[in-house]
This record gives C-alpha cells, structure tokens and sequence, in this order.
C-alpha cells in the first residue's frame, strides 16, 4: 500500500484495519458479482478472500517473500532491499494483521449480510 502510515505497532493495527475494510468491501463486490452470474456463495467467499489478501498485503507479502528468498549476499543490497520497504522492522507482524484482517473482513461481511438475510421475510 503507497498510504503514509505509521511506524512500529500503530502502523501494523493501520493495516489491519485498512485490510479488513477491503476486505468487507471485496466481499460485497464479488457477492454482487456472483449474484448476477448465478454462482454461489462460496465462490464469492473465496474470490473475496484472494483478492481482499492481494490488495491489501500484497506489496507487504511480496517484500517478505522476497528478503526469504534473494540472497542478500553484502550489506549494500541489504540496505538497498530495506530501503525499499515502509518499517522492515515490523514487516512481518504487518503481513500477518493484514492477512487477518482481510479475511476477518470477508468473514464479518458475510455473517453481516447473512444476518441481514434472515432478518428480512
């Protein structure tokens, strides 16, 4: 995400935010969509939750994955590699909350629009 959030824990509780939003928001696009399809539910679940994570944690999974993977083989790609990532001390905790919170979003949407389903005749 290109959004100027903090740094340390109150960044990473941004981001979970930020991913359960997209992710209540990628729920009601796909429900709509599968809905004018005639799928079924459990195809707009899934299709939520993978473009919810995508979105939201991408570029955050992406620069995890990649500091695994690449040999970082001298401190000059090591700085450049770190310089490239919003708060690198606290990547991985932010990856995780927003992963979390892009499914707890699709989740909470879902029970929400369930809810609001059996409440109507």
């Amino acid at each position: 995400m290109n959004l100027p959030l903090h740094s340390g824990w109150p960044g990473v509780m941004e981001s979970a935010l930020i991913a359960f939003a997209i992710g209540m928001l990628c729920f009601g696009f796909w429900r709509w969509l599968c809905r004018r399809a005639g799928w079924g539910e459990a195809r707009a679940i899934g299709w939520a939750c993978v473009s919810a994570i995508a979105i939201a944690a991408g570029i955050d999974s992406w620069n995890l994955f990649y500091l695994g993977v690449v040999r970082l083989e001298s401190p000059l790609y090591a700085r450049v590699a770190l310089a490239k990532m919003h708060d690198p001390d606290f990547l991985g905790a932010r990856v995780f909350m927003a992963w979390a919170g892009a499914l707890c979003g699709v989740v909470a949407a879902w029970a929400l629009l369930q809810r609001r389903k059996r409440a109507s005749p």
